[in-house]
């Protein structure tokens, strides 16, 4: 009967390691996923960061008188009293380009 009870021993002993086993591989395999997941977000943060940043640059720009002529230059095609405009015209039949004065 000894002999019994210490092989009961054993077997829950056993099945007790293999379950605290199977549960740290899970918990490892949790672990290595939830850190890439972080790794990504700080990747992700950093890039919307930088894109704020980015933006407020511009709009500090656009505030100055400066960044108000260089927008309706690029935008609406304005020019301040007095500036010559030369318009360039690529011809795409004979790849040249020409220069029109107004």
């Amino acid at each position: 009967m000894p002999r019994l009870r210490w092989m009961l021993v054993a077997a829950i002993a056993t099945l007790s390691f293999f379950i605290v086993a199977t549960v740290y591989y899970f918990e490892l395999q949790r672990l290595t996923r939830l850190s890439s997941a972080v790794a990504g977000s700080s990747v992700r943060l950093a890039e919307k960061e930088r894109r704020v940043r980015d933006y407020r640059e511009k709009v500090a720009f656009y505030k100055t008188d400066e960044g108000i002529a260089h927008l309706a230059r690029e935008q609406y095609n304005l020019a301040f009293p007095g500036e010559r405009v030369y318009i360039i015209v690529r011809n795409p039949s004979e790849n040249t380009m020409e220069v029109i004065r107004p």
